[in-house]
């Protein structure tokens, strides 16, 4: 995709005008890399973490200015998840999956991003993976082991905005699946609710059957649920929970799975919860997806596309959206402004050092790119000539700040 990136999205028309939104930045977690081909590339070849700010306001004539570059850490080894969204506080958590390192950063001021705390391990828990701000201003991270890599199940844990623990709840529960590593969190609190998933990083002959429910004001693991195996997909879409979204109402959660499943968390107000298979997106390996309105999108990496899905009737959920990108681009990571209809999409492949730009139609649930796009081979401000690879990519929310 990289070779004929430009005239390819040259030939691509924006479905209809942009709805407005006030999304002027575009905040980015990224890390120097000599070798993007791989997610993981070799040691030598890497630069440093980075967050990088970019104007990507719709109707700015610099569209894609580097606005701000902060680089943190040693040596980067996989900049991996931030918030799915900016937190309205103006602070943004980002790891480093590999070293097992997190960062909170404080975006208030877009061209002067600030490093507030980094943190790692959390008591006996290792490597942080996701996050979910709470209103109280905490947020609550999913960390994938307790011990070392792979050893044992991790946990989930509620930090306060330094990335200092205030109380954390351990995921095993041997009596229902043994392999459990948690993943994402989405906290629920019409509910009184949190759901993680569970899905492991690391290459493993193991996997994962179950999402988890626990109660948003203590941590307390309330179920471990087993994904239902729909008889005429055998076990492939059940596999490897990887992602879990509340819906508009604020009390209903769909999970997807790594291979394309998508499931409702049903009974999740009380201490009996269950899930429903609801639908196979048909790929075989699926990614981040983001909820706008009554559309479920989802990231289809086997299928270099993008499939939005009308969830309005949760018993017969319809695609109303598909995007399939060029060549062996590989969409791994969406993310949608607030208020508006424009998303960010990261990966891997051909995609592998830009950030392309789509809109969703709010009313059709229609999928088409922007012709425009971010370059991560660049010369940078802290003298790294040449490739990054963005992962976690947010717009900024409608604040004063932003404005």
């Amino acid at each position: 995709m990289a070779r004929n990136l430009s005239a390819g999205l040259a030939l691509a028309l924006l479905a209809g005008a942009p709805a407005a939104d006030a999304s002027q930045y575009l905040y980015t977690w990224a890390m120097e890399t000599r070798d993007p081909t791989v997610p993981v590339p070799p040691p030598g070849s890497m630069g440093r973490d980075f967050l990088a700010v970019f104007d990507v306001a719709p109707e700015s004539k610099e569209f894609g200015r580097l606005v701000a570059m902060l680089p943190v850490g040693e040596r980067a080894q996989m900049a991996h998840h931030t918030n799915y969204a900016m937190p309205l506080d103006g602070r943004l958590f980002a790891s480093d999956y590999q070293s097992g390192q997190a960062f909170v950063f404080d975006l208030r001021d877009p061209a002067k991003p600030r490093l507030t705390a980094s943190f790692a391990d959390a008591g006996p828990y290792t490597h942080p993976h996701s996050f979910e701000r709470l209103d109280n201003g905490h947020t609550l991270v999913t960390y994938q082991f307790k011990g070392a890599p792979d050893d044992a199940a991790g946990a989930l844990v509620e930090l306060d905005g330094d990335g200092k623990v205030v109380r954390m709840s351990d995921a095993s529960d041997p009596d229902t699946e043994k392999f459990i590593r948690p993943y994402s969190v989405q906290a629920v609190p019409k509910l009184d609710r949190v759901v993680t998933t569970s899905a492991d990083m690391l290459p493993s002959d193991q996997a994962s059957h179950v999402v988890q429910v626990w109660r948003l004001s203590d941590l307390k693991l309330l179920k471990t649920v087993v994904l239902p195996k729909p008889a005429h997909y055998k076990d492939i879409v059940s596999k490897n929970a990887n992602e879990a979204r509340l819906l508009a109402d604020g009390q209903t959660v769909l999970v997807g799975t790594s291979n394309c499943g998508l499931y409702r968390i049903d009974g999740l107000a009380g201490v009996d919860p269950d899930a429903k298979f609801l639908y196979d997106f048909g790929y075989r390996t699926c990614a981040v997806p983001v909820v706008v309105g009554h559309y479920w999108v989802q990231t289809a990496m086997s299928g270099h596309a993008l499939v939005s899905l009308d969830v309005t009737d949760l018993s017969h959920p319809v695609e109303a959206g598909h995007l399939v990108l060029e060549g062996d681009a590989l969409p791994h990571w969406i993310s949608h402004a607030p208020g508006g209809n424009r998303l960010v999409i990261t990966g891997f492949g051909s995609l592998a050092t830009h950030a392309l730009f789509a809109t969703i139609d709010l009313n059709s649930g229609a999928l088409a790119l922007e012709p425009r796009h971010i370059d991560f081979d660049r010369k940078w401000p802290d003298g790294w000539n040449g490739p990054a690879m963005p992962h976690g990519a947010v717009f900024s929310q409608a604040t004063a700040a932003s404005r």
